[in-house]
């Protein structure tokens, strides 16, 4: 609607994840750095918190796309499926081509296709989004999968992204199996006000932007509101967007973030 106003090639910040926006600030870095590592070590489940927002599944699809050309994924987006049910979605999503009804029948087969997928030299992953939904019965199917192994090697790579919440999730005793297998892990922090400036600036420039558009104390208003969440601070600035497009204006001043704080009816109390 505004890109046009802006001289924009396309919307700017736009919620949904997007690899072609990807901004990695330091720790976002470290988070990559950290996975990579797990991912070579492979020697158990891996752990990617934060919370909502923070840029979790952004990261997994930049790491997804960094190995895609030798790897297998599946991507579990609902995490309180019934065992049989989870059985069969990753038996659709491997393209195994078989409906199961004995969850034993499920894991010959996928120790047979994981085998196969070994020899090939193709790496096999998991990953469950979502993960503070989960529920007892599935993490303890989860836990079967990291089971399947060819001389104490794991044939099966499991991510785990789930909010803050997850931990506490863990650590339930009855969950304390799962927990001691988990040896990569990392909580993805929200941005500083100083990487807040630049992933708004990030993303502009991408979209086809010449300028920031966006004065630096609308960006440092920004955070403070946002409290550096990606998710939220992209729901500012496309309504900062939209009012100065509205308004004829195209720098956007603390005004205008003023505005969509209360537009978006974000607590006044959050800054």
């Amino acid at each position: 609607m505004y890109l046009a106003h802006y001289n924009l090639k396309r919307m700017p910040f736009a919620t949904n994840p997007d690899p072609n926006f990807l901004w990695l600030g330091e720790n976002h870095k470290e988070a990559l750095s950290v996975l990579k590592y797990g991912i070579y070590k492979n020697d158990g489940f891996l752990l990617l918190s934060g919370d909502i927002g923070t840029g979790k599944t952004s990261l997994i699809r930049h790491l997804i796309n960094l190995i895609k050309r030798k790897a297998l994924f599946a991507f579990i987006p609902i995490p309180n499926l019934d065992p049989s049910d989870f059985f069969n979605y990753l038996s659709e999503e491997f393209g195994m081509e078989k409906t199961y009804l004995k969850a034993v029948d499920f894991l010959i087969d996928f120790k047979k296709f994981l085998l196969t997928a070994y020899s090939e030299r193709i790496k096999v992953f998991l990953i469950i989004d979502e993960a503070q939904n989960i529920n007892h019965k599935l993490l303890e199917a989860i836990r079967l999968l990291s089971n399947i192994e060819l001389d104490s090697r794991k044939l099966i790579s499991i991510f785990f992204l789930g909010q803050t919440e997850f931990e506490a999730v863990l650590m339930q005793e009855k969950n304390k199996a799962i927990r001691q297998r988990i040896t990569t892990a990392f909580h993805l922090n929200p941005l500083t006000e100083s990487d807040t400036e630049k992933y708004i600036a990030h993303r502009l420039k991408i979209a086809g932007a010449k300028n920031n558009l966006f004065s630096s104390d609308a960006c440092r208003t920004i955070h403070h509101i946002a409290e550096g969440i990606p998710r939220l601070i992209n729901s500012i600035c496309d309504c900062a967007l939209l009012s100065g497009y509205a308004k004829g204006e195209k720098d956007i001043d603390l005004s205008f973030i003023e505005k969509c704080q209360i537009e978006l009816r974000i607590p006044i109390g959050i800054q």
